[in-house]
Order: C-alpha cells, then structure tokens, then sequence
C-alpha cells in the first residue's frame, strides 16, 4: 500500500492542475528555525494553507457548507485508495492538495460521521504500519480539524516533523512515568509519548487514557487533544498533546497584536505554520510558546492526568 500511495500522489500532481501547482509551490516556501526550552521548532510561510488555518468551524458554517470530504463533493479529478482497517472501519487514501509536507495525504472515513477519535486508534497504528514512508497524525474536533465533521486522519512523509526526527533523543531526557509511557521535560507544550513494539499496549494505553481524560474534563464531546503516530523499524510511537483551547488569543487579536495561527498536530509537533507573510516574518520563540501554553493543559491538570 506504501508504494501505491507514493504512486498515487506523483499521478495525482500530474492530473490534478491545483495539486501539481500547490506541490510544486512547496519548493519556494520560507522557512526558519528556532529554539524553545531545547527543543527545534521551524516556522513555515506556507501562503497555501490560509484556507485551512482561517477555516471557519462553528457549528452554522459547518452546516452551511457541503463536506469536502464526502466522495459526492470531492474534485472528479480527486483519485484514492481504498483501506478497510482490521476492525471493518472504511476509509479512502487521497493526496492533499493543499500542503504542508512535499508528500501529504488526507485518509477520510468512508461514511459522513463526526471527527471522534474513540474506538479508532487502533486504526491510526495500523495506518503507521502500512504506510511506512509516513507519519499519521489526527487533530480534535476543535484543535485544528478543518473538517470536525468528517471523521479523518492525515499523513505526511517522515522526516520532516522535529519531534519525529529526534524522538529517542528526546526521550533519553524525558520522566518514564509507565512500562510504556513519558513525559517530556522542558517541552514548550505538554506531551505524553507511548512507545511499544506492541501497537496492542499503545491502543490499550491510550484508551484508558481517553477515558480518564473525559472525566477529568467532564466534558459531553471528545476531551481536547492531537496525536502523531509512526513506527520506526519495530517500534510504534504515539504522541499525546492534551488540550483546552481551540485558537489562541492572537487569532482574534486585532492590528499588530494578530496572528493567523490555528495550531494542530503539525505546529505542536514542532513546524509551525504561517499562512501570512507579516506573521512569519514577526513570530517569536516567546510568541509560539506563549500559543502554545495558551491551547494545552495547564499543569495542574497534567498532573492530574499522570496520576
């Protein structure tokens, strides 16, 4: 399936005009590096993504608009992949047109249901083992998901992502709190990492952790997070960033004060996108961990969450 996918996005920029030309601007997209407690993070001016980071998620646009996800509106042009997952879930593998990494894939359910991860995870490692090449991630409803009601997960090449590239490293400095399970020191943002040769110890990992984090929020819809997943050889890696907050307070900010910024998987993971020259230009180190601390956790609930 790997092979097939990596054959897929090089027809797909071929006979998709806007795909081939949104692949293609890639090569001319700014980026810089930066530092936050020791950890890299890369700030990207991706002028493509402006669709996404503005996309407007309330509950009446969401029903004004037709899902974009749904086979019925996608491009004719838009080819895929069918994957029925080990528990019967169905989903098709397409190119993402518009990119962050130089190979991106969207991986939408078949069937028009919420963005929930509950009961899926195993799908998620299951992705990560067939699609070698790629890193899977998955943002909330309400942390990053353009389409919150559209259930899908997203792919991107590995070597890319900071905390991918350095995981074991990272890890070497981080609080083993499980057989299992870290917590990273110093990070900009909250962070649990499960690892296992066992994609089984993850999902059972994971979902106790899913229930635990729904009580502790008390909260009716999914409690807040965004998570990546790979393998590596024979290893599995989930990374957890536990959330409380949708957009930060520069997103509603006005004049200079503002910065177009919807962080998900892919900022928390250490590349942070900027839609708008002005704000690629002007972010800082203390500006991406002041957002950063703004969405996740805070500490007192950390804790309560490592207990």
């Amino acid at each position: 399936m790997n092979s097939a996918v990596n054959t897929l996005l090089k027809e797909q920029c071929v006979e998709w005009q806007q795909c081939g030309d949104n692949y293609a601007a890639l090569e001319t997209v700014e980026v810089r590096e930066t530092a936050i407690g020791g950890y890299n993070f890369k700030v990207q001016f991706n002028p493509k993504r402006i669709q996404s980071s503005a996309a407007k998620v309330d509950p009446k646009s969401i029903q004004e608009r037709k899902c974009f996800l749904c086979e019925a509106n996608r491009p004719s042009v838009q080819r895929g992949i069918s994957f029925t997952s080990s528990l019967g879930n169905d989903y098709v593998i397409l190119v993402n047109p518009f990119p962050i990494f130089k190979k991106h894939l969207t991986i939408p359910s078949i069937q028009h249901q919420d963005q929930l991860i509950e009961g899926k995870i195993e799908d998620m490692l299951e992705l990560a083992d067939k699609l070698e090449d790629y890193l899977i991630f998955y943002n909330g409803p309400k942390c990053g998901a353009s389409a919150p009601d559209h259930f899908h997960f997203q792919a991107g090449n590995k070597g890319f992502l900071p905390i991918e590239m350095e995981i074991e490293q990272i890890l070497s400095t981080s609080t083993q709190i499980g057989e299992a399970t870290y917590t990273l020191n110093n990070a900009a943002a909250y962070t649990i990492v499960c690892k296992s040769e066992t994609p089984n110890t993850i999902a059972s990992w994971f979902n106790a952790f899913y229930k635990n984090f729904s009580k502790l929020t008390s909260s009716s819809e999914e409690p807040m997070m965004n998570l990546l997943a790979w393998k590596a050889g024979a290893t599995y890696y989930l990374v957890v960033y536990p959330r409380k907050a949708h957009r930060p307070s520069q997103f509603f900010a006005e004049g200079e004060e503002n910065i177009l910024i919807s962080p998900a998987s892919i900022d928390l993971g250490g590349i942070f996108i900027t839609p708008l020259e002005k704000d690629y230009n002007k972010i800082t180190s203390a500006d991406i961990k002041d957002i950063l601390q703004q969405i996740t956790v805070t500490e007192e609930t950390f804790n309560e969450l490592i207990k």
